[in-house]
């Protein structure tokens, strides 16, 4: 099954009115977080296939009552689902580096959301015979495709998050990668291949 990945940047070529033509054969979008809610909104029209997102840390606080959400998309962050055979779960946010900002964590509490989110994820293994296919982030984890300065920084409680759930693929967000002959966008951590979106990516992934 083919999966449109977007994070943190508009492509003008997806933008457009042939996306469809274009791209015939996508079957979910997944967003890892600082796009416009009016972009995703217009993928999901557009293709008219589901759309799971998390918010990134220039995004504002989820708010159904005053619409900061994506129409026609399901905000993952915090949450499980199960869509076409696929197991997905999201946490969305980065490393705080503006205090009492939205979407912005210290270490310790990203490991709180966390654990609050894996008793969901064990269940699926009594449920359907595995716990977790997608793990979609905006934050890199730590020490993988993550950056020195303050804002990104990767969150710690994902490694942990990915040695509990063992997802077969990590999709995040959040870090450019200007070297690209050195720094890698695939990296395999335990059994777990996480790849960094940004700016769109097509995976193809089986159910």
């Amino acid at each position: 099954m083919k999966i449109l990945a977007v994070s943190d940047q508009i492509v003008e070529r997806l933008y457009s009115t042939n996306v469809r033509e274009n791209y015939p054969d996508v079957r979910m979008i997944i967003g890892c977080g600082d796009l416009p809610y009016t972009y995703l909104e217009f993928l999901v029209t557009v293709l008219n296939i589901p759309m799971f997102y998390v918010p990134g840390n220039h995004d504002p606080r989820h708010d159904l009552d005053n619409r900061s959400r994506a129409e026609g998309g399901f905000n993952l962050d915090m949450s499980v689902a199960y869509s076409q055979g696929l197991l997905l779960a999201g946490l969305g946010g980065s490393i705080v580096y503006h205090p009492n900002s939205p979407n912005q964590y210290s270490q310790e509490q990203m490991y709180r959301r966390a654990m609050q989110l894996l008793p969901t994820i064990w269940w699926n293994q009594l449920k359907y015979g595995r716990k977790l296919d997608l793990l979609i982030t905006h934050s890199p984890a730590y020490g993988i495709h993550d950056d020195d300065d303050p804002a990104h920084q990767g969150l710690k409680a994902l490694n942990w998050l990915i040695r509990m759930a063992r997802p077969r693929y990590m999709l995040h967000g959040h870090t450019i990668f200007y070297r690209q002959n050195i720094q890698p966008h695939f990296t395999t951590y335990y059994d777990t291949e996480i790849i960094n979106i940004y700016p769109s990516r097509i995976l193809e992934i089986n159910p």
